[in-house]
């Protein structure tokens, strides 16, 4: 009888050694280092062995590209993530919070692709029938024949089902909950995780028949995915749906995708009825006020998300501080940013701040990430400064250097084309940003060298 062997594999980056120890040598985790028993049957990486039928290589130039690989949904935000719909033989992993709504969006494309003639096998490892029926009964008015549901955590009995149902889409809720019975580790195992999520590659990449497979990971508290880079390594797509269980955006988008670009956002509203896509963007996060009201402490930009642009609206709200240390509170931007932002409209704009609270956030929780919005941000901290409102047709579109001076941004022309097409009257540029004497329909483009010079002119004395 062979001798039985085991070894401590870390649960954070997957390095093995042959004895415990409180800390991993390579990752530095903390505790991370679990005993598993090693086999002959788990020893080493398990190989295909081609016998007869092996798969020869082609010419890249012979290779037919079926135009119609790609099936699309009727949710456009998700097909825009994915670059224009789920490819046939694609494998997706989508990771978010608890309670972003993951198998909600999953049980949403799970009925809308089974309703155009494709069978859709739904494993589900967390969850009974009995709730996602309730799920479905919630967000679905008539659910189609051609869902299956499998509750059950046997990679096994998943692959038996893939061969007695013929599914043209797989999903996989969570992959971290499935085991093969040849491996003897645990649940949510580095091995376990990377073998089960290998033999669902195998059955997507099949040539004979390819199917679409989508596997939803768990994420981690620093808002990673769970377990080893090998997955992502793994999978064509990488999806991460972000948003609060306490707010109604969410916000899907793709860190990695072999089959469209990255960068890509998808606009979700939570409600009751489930995951609801955002058509028009720009009006969900303005807010809507008669012609001739404007607020104090508001101010409107222009973000580009991907291939999509976004009027946005930046909310400031400036008050009085009775400490030492004044509050800076930003939800939509960097902590960093906003001190480097409020130091600028300090020194340049001869503004003091030293004794006053700042709060930033944006109208409908948008993180703001691009460095156009600058000029937006504090000219809303000047407006809540002053109490004088900003007219709700005015955009203003820059970087802000140190020295206080507008620096250009990507894309310009294209944004002040939306805000033209949208019907705003006034958009502040930087200076000879615009390569050539551009002609729009209505609005007027201000361009001017500093911010003093922008706050003079909104703001005139």
């Amino acid at each position: 009888m062979k001798k039985v062997k085991t070894i401590y594999r870390c649960s954070n980056c997957g390095y093995e050694s042959i004895k415990w120890m409180g800390r991993c040598s390579e990752c530095g985790a903390w505790n991370s280092l679990k005993e598993e028993i090693l086999s002959p049957k788990t020893k080493g990486s398990k190989t295909k062995q081609y016998i007869g039928d092996r798969p020869s290589p082609v010419q890249l130039s012979t290779i037919d590209v079926d135009e119609g690989i790609r099936i699309k949904t009727s949710i456009e935000e998700f097909n825009r993530v994915l670059g224009g719909g789920i490819v046939r033989d694609s494998v997706t992993i989508l990771t978010a919070r608890p309670g972003a709504g993951k198998s909600t969006l999953l049980l949403e494309i799970s009925n809308d692709i089974a309703k155009k003639n494709y069978k859709v096998l739904y494993a589900s490892g967390e969850e009974s029938e009995t709730q996602i029926r309730n799920r479905a009964n919630r967000i679905i008015d008539e659910i189609p024949e051609d869902i299956w549901i499998l509750s059950d955590t046997s990679m096994d009995n998943v692959l038996k089902s893939i061969e007695e149902i013929d599914p043209d889409l797989i999903i996989i809720d969570s992959i971290q909950t499935f085991t093969l019975a040849e491996f003897d580790s645990r649940a949510g195992s580095p091995i376990q995780t990377i073998e089960t999520a290998s033999a669902l590659v195998d059955i997507a990449k099949n040539k004979n028949r390819p199917r679409a497979v989508i596997m939803v990971g768990h994420m981690t508290k620093a808002n990673e995915m769970a377990g080893l880079r090998t997955l992502e390594h793994l999978v064509d797509t990488v999806l991460y749906l972000e948003g609060e269980s306490e707010e109604e955006l969410r916000t899907l988008m793709a860190t990695k995708n072999r089959f469209g670009r990255t960068g890509e956002i998808g606009l979700f509203s939570m409600g009751e009825e489930g995951m609801i896509p955002i058509d028009n963007p720009s009006e969900y996060f303005i807010t809507r006020r008669d012609k001739d009201t404007n607020a104090e402490g508001t101010a409107l930009s222009v973000i580009k998300e991907g291939s999509r642009l976004i009027v946005v609206e930046i909310e400031s709200l400036v008050s009085h501080s009775f400490t030492p240390f004044p509050s800076r509170i930003g939800e939509c931007l960097r902590r960093d940013q906003l001190n480097t932002l409020i130091s600028i409209l300090e020194q340049r704009g001869n503004m003091p701040l030293y004794d006053k609270n700042v709060v930033i956030k944006t109208t409908g929780g948008l993180k703001l990430s691009e460095q156009a919005v600058n000029l937006a941000i504090i000219m809303s901290i000047v407006s809540s400064v002053l109490n004088k409102p900003i007219p709700n047709d005015i955009v203003f579109i820059a970087e802000v250097g140190l020295t206080g001076e507008l620096k250009k941004v990507p894309a310009l022309e294209s944004r002040i084309k939306e805000l033209d097409r949208m019907g705003f009257k006034k958009v502040y540029i930087p200076k000879g940003a615009l390569k050539l004497e551009e002609k729009f329909k209505t609005i007027e483009v201000i361009e001017l060298r500093t911010l003093v010079e922008v706050m003079n002119d909104v703001f005139p004395y």
